[in-house]
C-alpha cells in the first residue's frame, strides 16, 4: 500500500486514554476496524466511528455481534494483508479467547487495546489485570502503558513489532480501565509524516508468510497429526508451536530496537521491556505494571528522602517475560516487591511474581521476590500503601526472609 499523506499536525490534546488509543490508531492509519462495545473500552471503537464516519480515516469500520466475531473478522482481514485494529476488555477478552489463538498461530499482526477491567462473577469493570493475564499463553505479546502519552507512543510502536519479520506476532496493548481510560491528560501528538517514515510500509501482496493470492494458492490451518522425531515433514504441530515461542524471544530484541528508534525520532523513551528508576544503588525495587508504575515512582522519591535505598521497576512487556532484565538488576538488587492487580490463585501472589521467580531461579544467588497483591477490582492503592510495602521489603531483608508468603494491601480481614 502507497503512503497516504496526511495533515495532521504536532499537537498536544488534553484527552481522555480512551480517545488517546484512538487518536494512535488513526495516525498507524489501520485498514481494518472490526468493533463490539463493552466497558470501559467502548469509546475507543466510538471514536474509530467517529474518525471514519467523518471521512478522516481511509479504513473500513465493521460492526459485528461478539468479541468472538471481532477477532475471528481481522483473522481474515489481516489474513488478507491489511493493518488491522480493535480494543476490548473483561469479559469480551475472555469470550474472544478461541480467535486469540487463531491469530498468534497464523502469526499475524493484529494490535489489539484492552481497557483492563476486573472478571465476573461478581460483576466488576473496574482496572484490574486478571483479564490479559488469563491470556499470558495465548501467543499474544502484552505491553502494558503506565500513562497517556505511553498509551499513544506504544500503540505506534506496536505496529513496528508486530509486522518485524522476526516476529510476526499479535500484541496487547493495556491500560487500566478507568484509571487510565477514562481520565483526562495532556498528549503530545507528532506529524503524521514522521509516524508515516517511522512505520513499515504494508507490503502490497500480504504478508510474506501468509497471504490470500489465488496467483500463489496456499493452504493454512489444515489437519496436523501428532508425528514424531522422525515423522513427515507434514505433521509439523510441534514444531508450528515451537516458532511462536522463537518469535517470541526474538521480540526481546525488537522491543528494544523499537524503543531506541522511537526515541531518537520522537524524543521520547519509556523502558523498553523494563524502565528502571533509582535503581543504581537500591538494594529493594517496587516492581510494577500499568498506572501503579507511574505512582510508585513518587513513593520511591518519599522513601528515598527518609533515607532508604529503594528503586522501581516498571514492567512495561510481560510478554514476552524480560528475564534476562531481571536477571542483571538481580546483581545489586536484594529484594524485589512485586505489587500487581491480578492473583495467581493458589500460587501466593499475583502471577508476574511467579514468573520472575522462575526467571531468577538458576541463579546462585537468588534476591527476595516478595509477591504483593493490590488494587484488585479496581480498588485504590495509594502512595502510602506503597510506601508501607517497601518498609515490608526491608523488614524482609533484614530478616533474610519473607514474615508472609503473600502480602495484600487494602484487603479487608
Amino acid at each position: 500500500m502507497t503512503k497516504v499523506k496526511s495533515d495532521l499536525k504536532p499537537t498536544t490534546r488534553i484527552i481522555s486514554g480512551n480517545a488517546t488509543v484512538a487518536w494512535a490508531a488513526r495516525y498507524a492509519k489501520v485498514q481494518v476496524i472490526s468493533a463490539y462495545p463493552i466497558t470501559p473500552q467502548t469509546v475507543i471503537v466510538e471514536k474509530l466511528s467517529d474518525f471514519v464516519d467523518a471521512g478522516e480515516m481511509d479504513a473500513e469500520y465493521v460492526r459485528v455481534e461478539s468479541e468472538h466475531s471481532v477477532m475471528g473478522f481481522l483473522v481474515g482481514a489481516s489474513y488478507a494483508g491489511a493493518r488491522t485494529f480493535t480494543a476490548t476488555a473483561g469479559q469480551g477478552l475472555l469470550y474472544m479467547t478461541e480467535m486469540l489463538h487463531w491469530a498468534s498461530a497464523t502469526r499475524l499482526p493484529i494490535v489489539t487495546a484492552i481497557s483492563d477491567r476486573g472478571i465476573a462473577p461478581p460483576w466488576n469493570i473496574w482496572g484490574d489485570h486478571q483479564d490479559v493475564i488469563a491470556e499470558r499463553d495465548s501467543g499474544w505479546l502484552i505491553l502494558f502503558a503506565s500513562n497517556h502519552q505511553e498509551i499513544f507512543d506504544t500503540i505506534i510502536q506496536a505496529y513496528k513489532i508486530a509486522e518485524d519479520p522476526r516476529v510476526f506476532l499479535p500484541i496487547m496493548v493495556c491500560l487500566e480501565g478507568f484509571m487510565l481510560s477514562h481520565m483526562n491528560t495532556p498528549v503530545d501528538m507528532p506529524d503524521q509524516a514522521d509516524v508515516d517514515d517511522f512505520l513499515p510500509e504494508i507490503p502490497k501482496n500480504g504478508w510474506p508468510h501468509i497471504f490470500l493470492d489465488p496467483e500463489r494458492p496456499i493452504s493454512h490451518g489444515n489437519l496436523q497429526n501428532p508425528g514424531g522425531a522422525t515423522a513427515t515433514p507434514g505433521s509439523m504441530y510441534f514444531e508450528f508451536r515451537s516458532l511462536i515461542d522463537e518469535a517470541m524471544l526474538n521480540s526481546k530484541t525488537v522491543i528494544k530496537e523499537v524503543a531506541e528508534e522511537f526515541k531518537k525520532k520522537f524524543g521520547r523513551y519509556h523502558g523498553a521491556l523494563i524502565e528502571e528508576y533509582k535503581c543504581n544503588d537500591a538494594e529493594v525495587a517496587l516492581v510494577c505494571m500499568g498506572n501503579l508504575a507511574d505512582q510508585a515512582k513518587y513513593s520511591v522519591d518519599r522513601m528515598r528522602d527518609e533515607g532508604y535505598k529503594v528503586g522501581a521497576v516498571k514492567l512495561r512487556a510481560y510478554k514476552p517475560f524480560p528475564t534476562e532484565d531481571f536477571q542483571n538488576l538481580a546483581k545489586k538488587i536484594k529484594v524485589f516487591a512485586t505489587l500487581e492487580r491480578n492473583m495467581g490463585f493458589s500460587l501466593y501472589g499475583g502471577c508476574a511474581s511467579v514468573d520472575l521467580k522462575s526467571a531468577l531461579y538458576y541463579l546462585e544467588e537468588r534476591p527476595i521476590v516478595m509477591p504483593v497483591i493490590g488494587g484488585v477490582g479496581g480498588r485504590d492503592v495509594s502512595v502510602d500503601d506503597q510506601c508501607w510495602i517497601i518498609k515490608q521489603a526491608f523488614k524482609n531483608l533484614e530478616k533474610g526472609e519473607l514474615e508472609n508468603k503473600v502480602e495484600y494491601v487494602g484487603f479487608h480481614k
